[in-house]
């Protein structure tokens, strides 16, 4: 995780901590982020869908925009240095031609029974779509995460109330 600091800070960026992590910007964009687990450390793209990889060497994961690169010993991130300060470099080059990355508006499909009921309540379908993306994303996995009809029907309808005060499934 040093050598990522190093790497990082040598290609211009400014050090700070976001969400327990450390995260290097570009004029206040966040660039990178540098991350621990128990295996490996990675370096995080925050816009590697932007990045063209040539090498092949950036990974998918969770976010839609977010590209990592995992390294389970500090002779990688040697060897790989060069293309890291490239791809670095790279994503500052997005950021200053203020390069956006298309997201998906929801990548999973709705539920039927979610979406009979959408179609039903204009009121719950208004309400849904005034929902962030994360928040509808979280619903709609939370409703297909059950096997049985039955079982996502009641689901919905739990969460119905939820969805038309604006909140989403974990909002107190």
């Amino acid at each position: 995780m040093e050598k990522l600091r190093m790497i990082s800070l040598d290609c211009g960026l400014t050090e700070e901590l976001k969400w327990g992590k450390p995260c290097y910007t570009f004029q206040d964009s966040n660039i990178v982020i540098i991350q621990g687990f128990k295996e490996f450390c990675a370096l995080l793209f925050c816009k590697g869908a932007l990045l063209k990889d040539p090498n092949g060497i950036l990974k998918k994961f969770g976010w839609q925009a977010a590209r990592r690169i995992p390294f389970t010993n500090v002779r990688e991130i040697v060897e790989m240095e060069p293309t890291l300060k490239a791809y670095i470099h790279e994503a500052i080059e997005a950021e200053k031609a203020g390069l956006k990355v298309n997201y998906k508006k929801n990548p999973e499909p709705i539920p039927e029974e979610f979406q009979n009921k959408l179609d039903e309540i204009p009121a719950l379908k208004a309400a849904f779509d005034a929902l962030t993306p994360g928040r509808q994303r979280g619903y709609i996995l939370y409703f297909s995460g059950a096997k049985q009809s039955k079982t996502r029907e009641s689901r919905v309808a739990k969460c119905m109330p939820q969805i038309l005060k604006g909140k989403g499934l974990n909002d107190s």
